[in-house]
């Protein structure tokens, strides 16, 4: 299972993707990060383990 977790660059967005490793995800890649005129916007992929990292899973 592949997921995206974006947000605005802040304790918020930190912690989902804390509890997404707590839960057994792993990062997938760095993360990307725009900005939208006011904020910074992050986003990071993460991945079940053995779900594969080509895309199939």
């Amino acid at each position: 299972m592949y997921r995206v977790l974006t947000g605005p660059d802040d304790a918020a967005f930190c912690r989902r993707v804390s509890e997404a490793l707590e839960r057994g995800y792993r990062l997938h890649e760095g993360p990307s990060v725009t900005f939208d005129g006011e904020r910074v916007i992050v986003a990071q992929a993460v991945v079940w383990p053995g779900a594969g990292d080509d895309g199939s899973g």
